[in-house]
C-alpha cells in the first residue's frame, strides 16, 4: 500500500450527492489498487453520513492526507461537486503543482472536466493516466498598511476589495504599473485571471477572456465615475487598489472567496501574476466556445458553419 498510486478526494461534503460520489469513486480507485486520500475533516465528514454503511470497508481503506500521505505523494486530486470545491482542493494542492480532475455536481461548473454521469469512465482514465494537463494563471495579492505587509496570499478566480459595510461605498484609487489611474468611489474593484473573467467579473460586467490568454483584467464595481470601464491588462503588469484616507469606512479584501483580510484606510493591495499556477486535468483540448455555449446555455439555432463545410452539398 506505501507504493500504491495515491489520489486526493475532496468533496462537497455537506451534500448525500457529493458524499455518494466520494464513496463510489474511492470504492473504483481501490478496485484498481489506487489509494485514494481524503483530508481529516472531509473524513470525519463521511464518517457522520448516515448512508456511510451502504460502503462497507470502503473508508477504512482511505488514507489521511498529511499525516499518512503528504501532498507531494499525490499523482492527482479529483474534485467531487462545483467550482467552490475546485477552488478548495486548489488551496491544498497549489504549491505542489498536483493536478486537479472536477467532476461537476454544481450548477456551472466551469472549470470541472466532465459532469456526474461520467464519473466511470472518468475514474478508468485516471487510472490509464490518459489525460493532459493545462496550467492557469494565478495571482499573488499582497497587502500593505502604513508601508509594512501585513497580508499575503493568492487566486485562480479573482481578487476583489470590497467595502466594508453595506451602507457605504468605500474611496479608492487604481494604479497601473506604479502610475495612478483613476480614483473614485465605489462598492469595490474586482482583478481577475482569465479563468475568473467568468466568474465574479462576468458578473460585474467584465469581458470573458479565453484562458490561453495570458492578461488580466480589472473590474469597477458600480463606481461613481466618468473612467470605470472593465480593463484588460498584461500579465506583466503591477496592478494596485488603495484604499483612500478620505473614503468612509474600511474595506475587506477576498481572494476567491475564501481568504480574506480587513483593509482599513490608507491600506494598499498589489496584485501581479505569480509564478505558480493551478493545474487542470483535461480529457480533450475542446474549444472554450463550446464549453460557453453548453455552461451558459447560449442559443446557437441556425448556425450553418464555415462554407468550407458545406463543399458538395447540392441545394434541394
Amino acid at each position: 500500500m506505501a507504493n500504491a498510486r495515491k489520489v486526493l478526494l475532496v468533496a462537497h461534503t455537506r451534500r448525500d450527492e457529493a458524499l455518494t460520489a466520494t464513496f463510489e469513486t474511492a470504492a473504483l480507485l481501490l478496485a484498481q489498487g489506487i489509494s485514494p486520500v481524503m483530508s481529516q475533516q472531509e473524513l470525519l465528514d463521511c464518517q457522520a453520513w448516515g448512508q456511510a454503511s451502504n460502503y462497507p470497508g470502503v473508508l477504512g481503506q482511505v488514507l489521511q492526507l498529511e499525516s499518512q500521505v503528504s501532498v507531494s505523494e499525490l499523482e492527482l486530486a479529483i474534485v467531487l461537486g462545483g467550482d467552490g470545491t475546485i477552488l478548495k482542493a486548489a488551496e491544498l494542492v497549489r504549491l505542489a503543482s498536483t493536478p486537479i480532475l472536477g467532476i461537476n455536481l454544481g450548477h456551472v461548473g466551469f472549470l470541472a472536466e466532465t459532469e456526474r454521469e461520467g464519473l466511470s469512465e472518468a475514474v478508468q482514465r485516471v487510472v490509464d493516466i490518459d489525460f493532459e494537463i493545462v496550467e492557469r494563471l494565478t495571482l499573488d495579492v499582497s497587502v500593505y498598511v502604513n508601508r509594512d505587509l501585513v497580508f499575503n496570499t493568492w487566486a485562480l478566480n479573482e481578487a476583489t476589495v470590497e467595502k466594508g459595510s453595506a451602507e457605504k461605498m468605500i474611496e479608492v484609487v487604481v494604479e497601473i504599473d506604479g502610475r495612478p489611474l483613476s480614483s473614485f468611489g465605489c462598492d469595490g474593484v474586482v482583478m481577475s485571471t482569465p479563468t475568473g473573467s467568468t466568474a465574479y467579473a462576468f458578473s460585474a460586467g467584465g469581458p470573458v477572456v479565453w484562458p490561453s490568454v495570458e492578461a488580466m483584467l480589472l473590474v469597477p464595481l458600480s463606481a461613481h465615475a466618468l473612467f470605470s470601464r472593465p480593463l484588460v491588462i498584461s500579465p506583466a503588469s503591477m496592478m494596485a487598489v488603495e484604499i483612500l484616507q478620505r473614503s468612509s469606512g474600511n474595506g475587506v479584501l477576498w481572494c476567491d472567496g475564501r481568504r480574506t483580510q480587513v483593509l482599513p484606510q490608507g491600506a494598499r493591495v498589489e496584485v501581479r501574476r505569480s509564478d505558480k499556477p493551478v493545474r487542470l486535468a483535461r480529457f480533450r483540448q475542446a474549444e472554450f466556445t463550446d464549453r460557453l455555449v453548453q455552461k451558459f446555455s447560449l442559443p446557437v439555432t441556425g448556425w450553418r458553419g464555415p462554407e468550407s463545410e458545406h463543399e458538395g452539398d447540392s441545394a434541394p
